[in-house]
């Protein structure tokens, strides 16, 4: 959507992290207080210009009411420079997507994604030129397809013409940032794109969709935007984990009951445009393509729960499988279950 903070933060750009870069002792801010007890009290924390109900609770000061902290709000670009403020320790939550996240874990950062942010759903999709004349996904043989690579978006590609039955010889997959897409796309230069808005929303007004990434999840390709924490420092705040997560909870469950409610005037979407920028109008929209798992669903083997069977861990560990195809990480690691825990949300269910 026109105005919405361009999505960046899908790339996965991998080759900014290094294991190296994780530190031996951690700190909590930039600045911090002379006693233990006011650092317990006190932390910085990552999130990024993605459209979500959470932000509304950030700018109305929930957290620091719910859990009795200050905290340090600080806004980043990118996954992968998060992944890097992660890394150095400047800071100890923060707003991942699934790629930075697969990519951190598996190059030695020790941390654990203990919420889904958002499903990206359908808020990303293929879609296919109307005068290339393409009505199913056997013709897209022989075309041009614009992606950004090494992103979600390149991820799905890819999957789909597999899914397909289609091999990456028999199509022709070019790199095109967003920008790039669209221009291309004006041009005539290319069939189909894999992309996000607002380049998304300009193809479709010459364009239909062939698939969404929320389709390809149900597939078993999730992709998503997920918050993660320092594994130590959330073990020893453990309290604080739990009321975190109720307050983000509640946010989301406060958008999923009224929805209808969060229109271009309301304080809701003002308050999101406070924390992030954009234009009020193209917020109602943007929020709908994404999905917000509730609490139970986040417990549950669908997303964090289940151990092995968590849907979280399979996805980190099959993107994490894609990044070393794209020569983005070293190694893939046998077992992403401890990088996932639905403790925090198991806590905080039982809170009032």
């Amino acid at each position: 959507m026109n105005g919405l903070p361009n999505r960046l933060r899908r790339a996965f750009a991998a080759t900014a992290l290094a294991a190296a870069a994780l530190p031996a002792a951690f700190t909590l801010g930039l600045t911090l207080p002379a006693t233990a007890q006011a650092q317990e009290k006190e932390v910085t924390i990552a999130y990024q210009q993605i459209v979500d109900p959470w932000l509304v609770a950030i700018a109305s000061g929930e957290f620091e009411k719910a859990t009795g902290y200050k905290i340090h709000w600080r806004q980043f670009e990118s996954g992968a420079k998060v992944a890097t403020a992660l890394a150095s320790g400047d800071i100890k939550i923060g707003v991942l997507g699934s790629s930075p996240m697969a990519a951190a874990v598996s190059q030695g950062l020790d941390l654990q994604l203990f919420w889904i942010l958002d499903d990206i759903n359908q808020a990303e999709a293929m879609v296919v030129r109307n005068a290339s004349n393409i009505k199913a996904p056997a013709d897209l043989k022989g075309k041009k397809i614009g992606v950004p690579f090494v992103s979600t978006t390149h991820y799905h590609t890819m999957y789909a013409l597999q899914q397909w039955g289609i091999k990456p010889t028999e199509v022709t997959v070019l790199n095109m940032q967003p920008n790039q897409i669209v221009a291309a796309w004006e041009r005539g230069d290319i069939d189909a794109a894999y992309v996000w808005d607002p380049a998304l929303a300009q193809i479709k007004q010459s364009g239909h969709v062939l698939i969404t990434s929320g389709e390809l999840s149900k597939q078993g390709k999730p992709t998503f935007d997920g918050i993660a924490v320092d594994r130590k420092w959330g073990e020893a705040n453990a309290d604080f984990m739990a009321k975190f997560v109720k307050v983000i909870a509640d946010a989301d469950a406060a958008y999923r009951q009224n929805q209808a409610t969060w229109g271009a005037g309301s304080p809701q979407v003002k308050a999101i445009v406070k924390m992030i920028g954009g234009k009020p109008e193209d917020v109602p929209g943007a929020l709908s393509l994404y999905a917000y798992p509730s609490a139970q669903q986040q417990a549950s083997g669908e997303w964090l729960g289940g151990g092995k069977d968590s849907r979280a861990a399979k996805a980190l560990k099959d993107t994490a499988e894609f990044l070393k195809g794209q020569q983005k990480i070293n190694a893939v690691k046998a077992d992403y279950t401890p990088y996932v825990t639905s403790r925090y949300v198991d806590a905080a269910l039982k809170l009032k």
